[in-house]
């Protein structure tokens, strides 16, 4: 159950926070910039890269790195391949995961390294395989940890993953955004180095204050009827979300956000990509997950019980490039069924400006959601 009565009280929100989300999620901007002086220090600037790699591999454990291959994927578009390794292991634990090159991984590709831990023996291996198979790697990760260590000794560079500006926040909570931001800006900034995307220091500066913009209208100091994140986390109260996104930014943004429900807020979501929502969701639209579902049991007591999930459509996009839009049918496919909406739309600005509104709006509505139920603060 949702307290919503908690949304429009700052005080309360702030004792209930103890894993820092709302502070990450309001410093997301200051944490762009501090991981792109990073990446400066570190050398990425001064690049001057050969060519563009055949391709580009991602590794990492968490939600975080899961975010980061996605968001780099989508971004680089038909650039160059964007491939996540995934770790395998009998536990999700540092010691346990193993990460391997695929067969075809040579001198001509990028192995990107990215954690917010830096202790997983497996990423060390990993870059000693790509030092013997000649791939350039190139990490984030805490400074002066044990990866560190290995990427040095694999002739790597290591980008020190920028901090939170308090130093009482616990970075445990590697699903927050202030994790995903860390992690994402240096490789923006190489990836930019090497033509694969445009992110250049003044596109990362706009996207910094495109964050703190969006943290000032998203603040726990507003009031939900005005605040787009406490609206959002209202609306998905005793839902079940379905998040339907579309533009290449939106994706990746839709699937965090189904993951930091779960993980964060203990709340279930699917997400997929318009027009193949459509099909892909349509039946939960019209079964036991309908609005007007199970109309026979109307007088029933339900005192005792708890209430049943009804889907909910999260309509995230970017700006429709080319006119093309499956968004009109998503709406009467939800009148149709009696579905309620939610639409996020970022105000105009550059592809990253506004996948970042995207991210920050979801980021704290996801905070919402975890601080204002019950049972997890």
């Amino acid at each position: 159950m949702l307290d919503e009565s908690l949304l429009d009280a700052p005080d309360e929100l702030a004792r209930a926070d103890r894993r820092g989300l709302l502070r990450g999620a309001a410093e997301a901007g200051a944490r762009v910039r501090t991981a792109a002086r990073h990446a400066t220090e570190a050398g990425l600037a001064d690049l001057r890269p050969d060519g563009r790699p055949r391709a580009v591999l991602i590794a990492g454990s968490g939600t975080a790195a899961t975010g980061v291959a996605d968001l780099l994927g989508a971004l680089a578009g038909a650039s160059a391949p964007v491939t996540r390794l995934h770790p395998t292991g009998v536990a999700h634990a540092a010691g346990a995961l193993r990460w391997a090159l695929p067969g075809w991984a040579g001198s001509v590709d990028l192995l990107l390294l990215a954690t917010t831990d830096g202790t997983e023996p497996g990423l060390a291996l990993l870059a000693e395989q790509a030092y013997r198979r000649g791939c350039t790697v190139v990490a984030v990760a805490p400074e002066h940890s044990p990866l560190g260590e290995a990427v040095d000794g694999a002739h790597g560079l290591l980008v020190p993953m920028a901090k939170a500006p308090y130093q009482e926040y616990d970075e445990s909570a590697a699903a927050g955004p202030g994790a995903l931001w860390a992690l994402l800006t240096p490789l923006l900034v190489l990836l930019d180095k090497v033509g694969l995307i445009t992110a250049a220091p003044e596109t990362l500066q706009r996207v910094a204050d495109r964050l703190d913009r969006t943290a000032e209208r998203c603040g726990p100091a507003i009031a939900t009827y005005s605040n787009p994140a406490k609206t959002l986390a209202a609306e998905l109260a005793d839902t079940l979300p379905l998040i339907w996104s579309e533009g290449a930014g939106a994706g990746p943004a839709g699937r965090r956000f189904a993951a930091t429900l779960a993980e964060l807020a203990g709340r279930p979501a699917l997400a997929a990509d318009l027009p193949e929502a459509l099909p892909a969701h349509g039946v939960l639209l019209a079964g036991s997950f309908a609005a007007g579902a199970d109309p026979e049991d109307f007088f029933r007591d339900r005192v005792e019980e708890p209430q049943a999930l009804r889907a909910r459509i999260v309509l995230l996009r970017d700006r429709p490039a080319g006119g093309l839009t499956a968004a009109p049918a998503a709406r009467e496919l939800a009148l149709s069924h009696d579905t309620a909406i939610s639409e996020l739309e970022p105000e105009e600005g550059g592809e990253l400006e506004q996948l970042a509104e995207l991210l920050a709006v979801t980021d704290f509505a996801t905070a919402y959601l975890a601080l204002a139920t019950r049972g997890h603060g």
